[in-house]
């Protein structure tokens, strides 16, 4: 197999591969949550706890809807609620397992404790 061809092979395996559309990952910082948001794309704000059943349950579920190629322009902040307290302030947040969604400069959509797929997506979709 010729130099191109391998460089091609490449190319389209990254295009097809499921990270290819994954949504943004980030760690909460104040700077960088008003920059994204400043950004105006479509952000899912994820308070979790690692002692959380509800967060555990969660978590895969954002994680593979988020590698949905409708949700690649969807930033997701997380926040771990025992070490993040100015995080939980900021946004108002009371409990472990709050999921945000802000689509422009503003909040659309708040739930606490949701574990259901179809719930979760559906939240995720106000984002859109």
């Amino acid at each position: 197999m010729n130099f191109l061809r391998k460089i091609f092979l490449c190319a389209a395996l990254l295009m097809l591969s499921p990270g290819a559309f994954a949504a943004d990952r980030l760690v909460y910082d104040a700077k960088t949550f008003q920059n994204a948001l400043s950004g105006g794309k479509p952000i899912l704000v994820h308070v979790t706890a690692p002692w959380c059943g509800e967060c555990k349950a969660q978590k895969p579920i954002v994680a593979a809807l988020a590698a949905l190629p409708e949700y690649a322009g969807l930033t997701i902040v997380d926040v771990d609620y025992d070490s993040q307290k100015d995080a939980l302030r900021a946004l108002n947040v009371q409990k472990q397992s709050t999921l945000l969604i802000y689509k422009g400069k503003a909040e659309v959509a708040r739930a606490v404790g949701i574990t259901r797929r179809d719930a979760i997506e559906a939240l995720m979709k106000k984002a859109l």
